[in-house]
């Protein structure tokens, strides 16, 4: 060993030792800090199932892919890190001696033309990245960036941090090129030796390289050692846990998608019956209350703003960013963490935990962090203002989009719950809504022996279960389907083409009431679970004698879809659930129902976000169109799983938008762009959204919206009066 070698040594030992320490006290930190969260027993359930679903996310890059040359880019960066560490371990070896290599595979041909080859790719991939993070910064003229908020110079720095290891790697094969020491031939590692031939013929190259390697690599796990924060470096190696431990791995898309996570206490779900607002917690009102899983949730971000790009919200000018609420409390975790790990928190009726004593060394930023109420104003020092918690409208976008799976709508609605249940917090104008689920059944406050008004008029009489025994399905009307005009015709429509195919169906009438949807998404788990016993149990009773595979329901709305068949299942109700737009495609398809006459005028399709985001329904209403209509169907630019929300969901049916450009205009002059004449739908919000949108844009005599339905039915019995524009009842 010469001199040289035993400087390099010496000071590659050094910076080690000083970044392990770091790291492994920072590792500590956040393990302790994600901890503090509630438990999630669920979360260790099937483990066969999670550790399948973690491996294909993460090696196969399924979410990331879905962004095209930003997937595959950053697939090739990942391997470089994951296989090229074994280049950084070699170079421990190589301050040693500069023809120093890894033991028993380090001589190995293949090793060093795999190695050569993901070296190329990695230093292409992360060229790639950079270009788009500069021409994506949010300075750049042109409006917002899906970069807006995230701590720019972190993403920078792990990316030269990327770039300058792979090209120390190359310059290390280099230097044993220059000086005749390099293991491997010309044919597996080209580059190595075209770097090698531009370089001299330096004896302790591969040395000083190796050292320079090793500090960069270094310098790299310091900083984000004394940065716990640093998700854009952290999620390396939070993602694979966090993936793990998603709430329902076997779900093809976002974990966090159809059903809402469960109201818990301490783990358990909450049961209202027993339920003491001062033993138990009712949704979350300090950052503590969210279980480990949500705080893991808060570490992993990467701050790529792919949820931000997609969400609604922040699209039209809202307050809500996805990625700015998770950003929001992970820092409120991590700042008001040294006050919780030392006793320090509130319980349940607001006193504190902690002592005297085990407050006094604390700083004074801990305890100031402890003060701020979780949801207010930024006079009141809030972590999250008001405004963003009540802009989402639970469309999911955020949840498809996140590649590291993190569950933003199940947050969401937890801080909701808290809101309402406990502070009666929420806008003024759901409070209508509220009160006409409780005392009414339905939103619209509509009488109940209204219920069964869409019926008159039809030349067929719609069966009601209790008067008959023989039927198929159990048509689930829902309260718009019952009680809004527009639903109506959909309603009708469904019933007319059930009838044409022979289907046997029959109807709850005035035994049914609102599925919940509005109230648990506004927060209100308690009217949610009011109601939906209700239904479990009136379902149950039309049901009784039937296994579950003969307990079928269709729903023409899919937040009741989406309800009953995700979410009824957690107080009893299991049943088997289509959306009407599924029955009708099968309809058609075996020939029980013929369109003879295509619709034109040209059709385009809106994707619900309860039914094809949340549901993954996509084939089948757009199978119903393609047999229905004259030509093609018209694309939207966002559509299916990126498909723009119409403002509806979230219960924001019932609240004003007041903040930024409306929703469903944004969504309504993406139709009209199309050209099309005709909106198709599939849910009644949507419904009720776009056309609102589109008279406001006082397009109503050129641009129609109407349900899937309702275009198969002109096209299957062309005498029938014409969707939105009919002065009759559908068969009168």
């Amino acid at each position: 060993m010469g001199s040289v070698q035993i400087v390099t040594t010496i000071l590659a030992a050094a910076i080690t030792a000083v970044a392990v320490w770091l790291a492994v006290r920072a590792v500590m930190k956040m393990t302790a800090v994600i901890r503090l969260g509630q438990p999630a027993p669920e979360r260790f359930s099937d483990k066969g199932a999670r550790t399948k679903t973690m491996l294909v996310e993460t090696a196969g890059h399924t979410r990331m892919l879905k962004w095209g040359v930003v997937g595959a880019a950053h697939w090739f960066v990942m391997v470089g890190f994951i296989v090229l560490s074994l280049l950084v371990l070699e170079a421990y070896f190589e301050v040693v001696t500069p023809t120093g290599g890894l033991p028993i595979i380090g001589h190995w041909t293949v090793f060093g033309l795999a190695t050569e080859i993901i070296t190329v790719l990695g230093l292409i991939g992360i060229l790639v990245l950079m270009v788009i993070r500069l021409r994506n910064r949010p300075t750049r003229p042109g409006g917002r960036s899906r970069f807006t908020g995230s701590t720019m110079w972190q993403g920078y720095f792990v990316e030269w941090i990327v770039l300058l290891v792979l090209i120390f790697g190359l310059l290390i094969r280099g230097f044993k090129v220059a000086t005749d020491h390099f293991e491997y031939p010309l044919w597996a590692t080209p580059v190595s030796h075209a770097v090698g031939a531009v370089l001299p013929d330096w004896s302790d190259g591969a040395s000083v390289a190796a050292l320079i390697k090793i500090a960069i690599s270094m310098t790299w796990l310091i900083v984000i050692s004394l940065n716990v924060t640093m998700g854009v470096a952290w999620h390396r190696f939070l993602a694979f846990p966090n993936i793990f431990f998603k709430r329902e791995p076997a779900k093809p898309a976002g974990s966090g998608l159809g059903a809402l996570r469960p109201m818990t206490s301490q783990g358990k779900p909450l049961d209202f019956e027993e339920a003491d607002p001062e033993k138990d917690q009712f949704g979350v009102a300090h950052v503590e209350q969210f279980s480990w899983k949500g705080l893991l949730d808060f570490s992993t971000c990467t701050e790529c703003g792919r949820c931000q790009s997609q969400c609604p919200a922040w699209n039209t000018g809202k307050p809500l960013s996805p990625k700015l609420l998770v950003l929001s409390l992970r820092d409120h975790a991590y700042a008001k963490a040294p006050y919780l790990l030392a006793g320090g928190g509130k319980d349940l009726t607001g006193e504190e935990k902690a002592t005297q004593a085990q407050l006094a060394h604390l700083d004074v930023l801990a305890l100031a962090e402890a003060d701020k109420p979780l949801i207010g104003t930024a006079e009141e020092g809030g972590v999250i203002d008001p405004d963003v918690l009540w802009s989402c409208t639970t469309c999911g976008a955020c949840v498809e989009q996140c590649p590291v799976d993190i569950e933003h709508v199940d947050h969401i609605v937890d801080m909701r719950r808290y809101q309402v249940l406990i502070e009666s917090s929420f806008p003024s104008e759901a409070g209508v809504m509220l009160r006409n689920l409780e005392n009414k059944g339905n939103p619209w406050g509509a009488p109940q022996n209204t219920r069964e008004d869409w019926t008159k008029g039809l030349d067929f009489e719609v069966p009601r279960v209790g008067e008959v025994d023989d039927f198929e399905y159990l048509f689930w009307v829902g309260c718009a389907g019952a009680f809004e005009d527009r639903a109506k015709k959909t309603t009708r429509a469904v019933a007319t083409l059930l009838n044409e195919a022979g289907v046997k169906f029959a109807i709850l009438g005035e035994g049914e009431t609102c599925s919940g949807d509005p109230a648990r998404r506004i927060g209100n788990e308690f009217v949610f679970q009011m109601l939906a016993q209700q239904n479990v149990e009136t379902l149950n009773e039309a049901f009784e004698g039937r296994d579950k595979t003969k307990r079928k329901i269709v729903a023409t709305c899919p937040h009741c879809f989406n309800t009953l068949g995700n979410e009824y299942g957690q107080l009893g109700g299991e049943f088997e659930v289509v959306h009407h737009t599924q029955l009708l495609a099968h309809l058609v398809a075996t020939g029980k129902l013929t369109p003879v006459q295509p619709v034109d005028g040209g059709v385009t399709y809106h994707d619900p976000c309860y039914l094809g985001r949340h549901n993954r329904i996509f084939a089948a209403p757009r199978e119903v169109l393609g047999d229905s209509i004259a030509g093609d169907l018209t694309e939207m630019p966002r559509n299916s799983e990126r498909s723009f929300c119409c403002g509806a969901g979230g219960a924001r049916m019932w609240m004003e938008e007041k903040i930024g450009k409306r929703i469903n205009v944004d969504r309504v002059e993406e139709a009209m762009a199309t050209g099309a004449k005709t909106v198709a739908v599939g849910c009644p919000f949507c419904s009720t959204m776009l056309n609102d949108g589109v008279n406001g844009k006082g397009a109503g005599e050129q641009v129609e919206v109407i349900d899937v339905a309702s275009v198969l039915l002109r096209s299957v019995k062309p005498e029938q009066p014409q969707g939105g524009k009919e002065t009759a009842p559908i068969g009168g």
